[in-house]
């Protein structure tokens, strides 16, 4: 049964101002038609039990804990710069003033 056709195809691509060549309605509505028989046997699956849950897995952080500890010299940071100004590093401006 072809719930799919390529007038629909059509249809769709109009209502998504979306141009679709006659080849393309002709590629697309089997390939299209082919999802939604997988979406129905998505709907036949036993869910009764299984808790909704937006991923599959559960996340936690990776991450180290932050710790306060004892940063570089303001004077070593400042001799990579290609640019000071003081104690500033000096950059292009990016605004117009």
């Amino acid at each position: 049964m072809v719930r799919i056709s390529e007038d629909t195809v059509r249809q769709v691509a109009k209502l998504a101002r979306l141009a679709v060549s006659d080849e393309e309605a002709q590629r697309l509505a089997p390939q299209l038609d082919e999802i939604l028989s997988y979406a129905e046997q998505l709907q036949e699956v036993d869910l009764k039990g299984v808790a909704p849950t937006s991923h599959p897995f559960p996340l936690f952080n990776v991450l180290r804990e932050d710790e306060p500890r004892k940063s570089f010299p303001r004077e070593v940071m400042l001799a990579n710069a290609p640019d000071t100004d003081g104690e500033q590093v000096r950059v292009p401006a990016v605004l117009e003033g």
